[in-house]
């Protein structure tokens, strides 16, 4: 298990990047403070900082769009941190499968899974 002192934090954070374990998709882009990182080890399901509210969260908690961890990566310069996933339900709060769901131009090319209504 790699040292989570050794990871490269910035202002306490370190990038996480979240894929779809099956299909690679790239779901969506947060950030992890040493306490989110040790309890998705512990858990199995992803866990961020929030930096507009300044604390952590489980993902999914009050949506149930859970997202339970196959594997993490940390990258080679180690300030990076890549979670692969299953993603239960939607990864973006805009009811969209992934958080990338608009091009450069503003089209939606993202499929949209719920309602954020219904859940947030």
């Amino acid at each position: 298990m790699i040292d989570f002192d050794t990871l490269k934090y910035e202002n306490g954070l370190i990038q996480a990047i979240v894929q779809d374990f099956t299909t690679k998709e790239v779901l969506m882009c947060a950030y992890m403070n040493r306490e989110a990182l040790e309890k998705t080890v512990e858990t199995g399901i992803a866990h961020f900082w929030s930096r507009s509210r300044q604390n952590l969260w489980k993902k999914g908690e009050t949506s149930g769009h859970l997202q339970k961890v196959k594997e993490i990566r940390i990258d080679c310069d180690m300030d990076s941190v890549l979670l692969f996933v299953e993603q239960v339900g939607g990864a973006c709060h805009m009811g969209y499968r992934s958080c990338f769901y608009r091009n450069i131009e503003g089209e939606v090319v993202g499929e949209k899974v719920f309602e954020p209504n219904d859940v947030y």
